[in-house]
């Protein structure tokens, strides 16, 4: 365990899926996690080799590569992005085909966030911004079901990151604040809301 703890993040969850595998609960921790470190923590190219696990189910690879969409746009690679948004839209396809609805709006809540990170890195930040905006609203009209996860990082956050860094900050800490009332004491969320409260004044009560 104590070298798996020390190998680099894309590769912890095919040791974790090859080691323990073979149920949905399982394979989708085994993704989720190294996908969380290297997004959350904002590691690129870590995010940018990351796998999905073999026979993983199409929500949960969809994941994998929703991340590496993500991570080539925020990378500056926004082109390198549109196979892997090409494979999350498959994954949606096969959970509509599947008519597993509830997987299925979850994905394509996880094609817009891909989509609107490509936009916002090829200059067209108006149309990131309502693409992003209709996934975190969508996300939060959401019913979860008792026993599934929460997304890896909520729409309605990566909004707020996308505002600070077109210099909104305002707007920014408005989205935090609406992230944080859907998750109350998410890191990502809390850290967020105090760099634009930092930017507006320091005053993060302004927009109460």
């Amino acid at each position: 365990m104590g070298s798996l703890l020390r190998s680099p993040i894309w590769a912890i969850g095919a040791a974790i899926g090859g080691l323990l595998g073979g149920d949905f609960k399982i394979d989708y921790a085994a993704t989720a996690m190294p996908v969380r470190l290297a997004i959350e923590r904002q590691r690129w190219s870590d995010a940018a080799r990351l796998q999905a696990l073999p026979k993983s189910a199409p929500h949960v690879a969809a994941i994998v590569y929703w991340a590496r969409a993500l991570a080539a746009s925020r990378a500056g690679r926004p082109q390198s992005a549109d196979q892997d948004i090409a494979m999350v839209e498959s994954c949606r396809r096969q959970l509509q085909d599947a008519g597993d609805t509830y997987w299925e709006t979850q994905v394509r809540i996880l094609l817009k966030e891909a989509q609107a990170w490509q936009l916002a890195a090829t200059v067209h930040p108006e149309d990131a911004l309502l693409q992003l905006r209709q996934a975190a609203d969508e996300e939060d009209a959401m019913e979860k079901l008792p026993v599934t996860p929460g997304p890896v990082v909520p729409a309605r956050e990566q909004l707020g990151e996308m505002l600070l860094s077109l210099n909104r900050p305002k707007e920014a800490l408005q989205e935090f604040r609406a992230a944080l009332v859907m998750a109350p004491g998410r890191r990502g969320s809390l850290t967020g809301a105090a760099r634009a409260a930092g930017l507006v004044g320091g005053d993060a009560t302004l927009l109460n």
